[in-house]
Order: C-alpha cells, then sequence, then structure tokens
C-alpha cells in the first residue's frame, strides 16, 4: 500500500507516517516547509515539497500518481488568520480531492472538526469561525465526488499518550478529548478497512478497542 498525506509534518500527520512505516505501508508526506523534511524522513514517510497553497492540481496528481489513499491531515494551524483558515482548511482540502480524482486514487481520509456540520454561533471568534466553515465546505466538497470518502471528526486533541480505547461512531458521539495518538492509530486502522466508505465518524476516547470500534463499522 501507498499513502499519501497532505500536511505530512503535522502533528497526527507524523504520528500516522509511524505506523503506518511500521506496517511496512510506503508514505508519502507532502510538506510546505522543506526545513520540515527530516522530521518527515524519521517517521518513515518520504518527503515531498508540495505547498497546497500555490501549485497546481496537476502538480499534486504527480504525487499521487500509483498510490492507493490520500489523507488529508493539513491545517492552517494556530497564530493564522482567517484567509488562511479557507485556503488551506478548505481549498487544500478540494485540492487534493481534485488530484485524487484524475489519478484515480479512490480512496480518500478528510481530518475535519467537530461542530463542521452547523453554521458558528452568532458572535463567535471571527477566526474560529472561518476554521469551522472551512471545514464544514470541505466536507461538503467531498461528499458530493464519486469517491470512497471518509470524514473523521476528532474530538479536542492532547498529546497524552494513547488509550487505545475510542469511541467511534457517526454523528453525534458528544464532545470529549482524544489523544493524538488515538486519531492516528484509527486512521491507520480505516486505511485497512475498506469497507468503511461514504461515511462522517466522530472520534473521542473511549472504551472500545479500537480494532474492534472499526470493525464494527465494517461489519
Amino acid at each position: 500500500m501507498h499513502v499519501v498525506i497532505a500536511g505530512g509534518h503535522g502533528k497526527i500527520a507524523l504520528r500516522l507516517a509511524r505506523l503506518l512505516a511500521a506496517q511496512d505501508v510506503r508514505v508519502t508526506g507532502l510538506i510546505r516547509n522543506p526545513d520540515h523534511a527530516e522530521d518527515v524522513r524519521r517517521a518513515g514517510a518520504r518527503p515531498q515539497v508540495c505547498d497546497l497553497e500555490r501549485v497546481s492540481v496537476e502538480e499534486v496528481a504527480a504525487h499521487l500518481e500509483g498510490a492507493d489513499a490520500a489523507v488529508f491531515a493539513a491545517g492552517a494551524g494556530p497564530g493564522s488568520g482567517a484567509a488562511r483558515k479557507d485556503t488551506v482548511d478548505r481549498a487544500a482540502s478540494v485540492l487534493l480531492a481534485d488530484a485524487a480524482e484524475r489519478t484515480g486514487v479512490r480512496r480518500f481520509l478528510q481530518i475535519s472538526a467537530m461542530g463542521a456540520d452547523r453554521l458558528p454561533r452568532p458572535g463567535s471568534d471571527e477566526v474560529w469561525a472561518a476554521y469551522i466553515t472551512a471545514k464544514g465546505r470541505a466536507e461538503a466538497d467531498l461528499r458530493a465526488r464519486d469517491l470512497d470518502w471518509l470524514i473523521l471528526r476528532p474530538g479536542r486533541l492532547t498529546d497524552a499518550p494513547g488509550t487505545g480505547l475510542v469511541t467511534l461512531a457517526e454523528p453525534e458521539v458528544g464532545r470529549a478529548e482524544v489523544t493524538r495518538d488515538d486519531v492516528a492509530a484509527v486512521l491507520a486502522a480505516l486505511l485497512h478497512a475498506p469497507a468503511v466508505r461514504r461515511r462522517t465518524l466522530e472520534l473521542v476516547n473511549g472504551t472500545t478497542p479500537i480494532e474492534e470500534a472499526v470493525a464494527a463499522l465494517a461489519a
């Protein structure tokens, strides 16, 4: 299997790359900053500089040729303004999906956010409103495509050690925390579960082992 991860230097992406590399999966990490290449290599992935805010669909497609799956794990990140929430959290996902369609990469996993299906509350912080709106529009774009897509909405992310225990289900599971380790482990399991597709899932830490949670969705 060959998996291409957009946002390859992100905290979840690096964890996912390590897990997949340990399973002998070939991983390519798309990164904006060349200085991040060594971190991606240490995670077991092959870094490719590809700034999704600046490149064409043809350039992205070149990195997806021959891949089995694409994972959208990119995000504008803390400290970015409202404009970049749209150009990264929405437009970059759209660009990656365009490239996936062009190259015949049907499996597409998108990391989204809880609340992406609701309009921001009046008076919400401008940047937060832009972020959640961008995530919602990215989800809507993906659902309209003829891809084997999967949307994953994690709860409040933490850097605590993974537990291996989750609640993974269609909305709404309720707001709670989930470790980045567990998000990465769920993504890795979902990549090996092709029967779980065209679904929107929410994820928090819970009481069900990850493999059981994914198997239940595939049943």
